[in-house]
C-alpha cells in the first residue's frame, strides 16, 4: 500500500510541472526584432519610443545597455535622433526605470542610412 501512495505523489507532482504551476515554471520574456519608426529619444534616460512599421503598435524601451551600430560600426546614442527608421531587438517584459513603466529592453539598435540620392 505504501508503494502505491509514493507512485500517486511522483504522478501529481509531474502533473502539476506540465501544467506550469505559480513559482514551478520560470516564464521566458518574449524576444523581438524587427524594422521599427523611431518616435521620439530621451537622452538623459536613454529611453525611446518606437512604433512598429507593420501594425502601429509602440513601445517605450530602455535602450541604455543596447548596442546601437551604423553599418556594423558602433555609434553612440546620440546618432539616433539623425534618423527614423532603425532595426531593432528587444526584450518584451514590463519594467520600471525612474517610475516610469516601460515596455521592454532594447539589447541592439541597427540603423542603416538612406543611400544617396543619384
Amino acid at each position: 500500500m505504501r508503494k502505491i501512495g509514493r507512485s500517486w505523489a511522483r504522478i501529481l507532482f509531474v502533473l502539476l510541472l506540465a501544467q506550469g504551476s505559480a513559482g514551478l515554471v520560470v516564464r521566458a520574456p518574449a524576444l523581438e526584432a524587427g524594422a521599427y519608426r523611431l518616435l521620439s529619444i530621451s537622452s538623459s534616460e536613454k529611453l525611446i519610443l518606437v512604433s512598429s512599421i507593420a501594425d502601429k503598435k509602440k513601445y517605450l524601451l530602455d535602450a541604455s545597455a543596447a548596442k546601437i551600430t551604423m553599418d556594423g560600426k558602433p555609434v553612440e546614442f546620440e546618432s539616433l535622433e539623425q534618423f527614423s527608421a532603425i532595426q531593432v531587438e528587444m526584450e518584451l517584459k514590463k519594467v520600471k526605470k525612474s517610475g516610469v513603466d516601460l515596455d521592454g529592453v532594447a539589447s541592439e539598435i541597427r540603423i542603416s542610412p538612406p543611400s544617396p540620392s543619384p
